[in-house]
């Protein structure tokens, strides 16, 4: 998906992966690129998709879902795991076009419905969801696997 300004929305490859491990060393994410490159690979490989927003240089912003089969749904569901827009590219737009291109790949993967965890103290992530077409629907938990050694 490519906008009038030259900004185009495409799957994340192999070969962004230092541009992307910069993307989220700004939001305090340190990922090498080697082993950010082995992750998206393996996004890849599972049900699910990163894409990113890039126009000349590293990529400006990136969205990675999965797509799950639930007990309480006919059709999959897609969860956003990660929603970053680089600092120097916010208000512009980006965010709501990431938005818009998972939709689509959602969509494309037979899901009914895409979602999103947001933490309680995220407030302008919160105020995108809302702008952006998402309804709040309660607070998401996580419980470890492993215990820690």
């Amino acid at each position: 998906m490519k906008s009038r300004y030259g900004l185009e929305i495409r799957a994340a490859t192999e070969a962004e992966a230092p541009g992307l491990s910069q993307l989220l060393a700004a939001a305090g994410l340190d990922i090498p690129p080697r082993l950010l490159a082995d992750r998206l690979e393996a996004v890849r490989q599972g049900p699910g998709t990163a894409l990113i927003a890039i126009e000349w240089g590293p990529p400006s912003g990136v969205v990675v879902l999965h797509w799950y089969r639930a007990l309480e749904a006919d059709q999959p569901v897609a969860q956003i795991t990660t929603l970053l827009v680089g600092p120097d590219d916010r208000r512009r737009g980006i965010g709501r076009m990431l938005i818009k291109a998972a939709a689509q790949a959602a969509r494309v993967a037979g899901c009914a419905a895409l979602t999103v965890a947001v933490p309680e103290d995220a407030l302008s992530l919160r105020q995108f969801c809302v702008a952006t077409g998402f309804i709040g629907s309660g607070q998401s938990f996580v419980r470890p696997l492993r215990k820690k050694t």
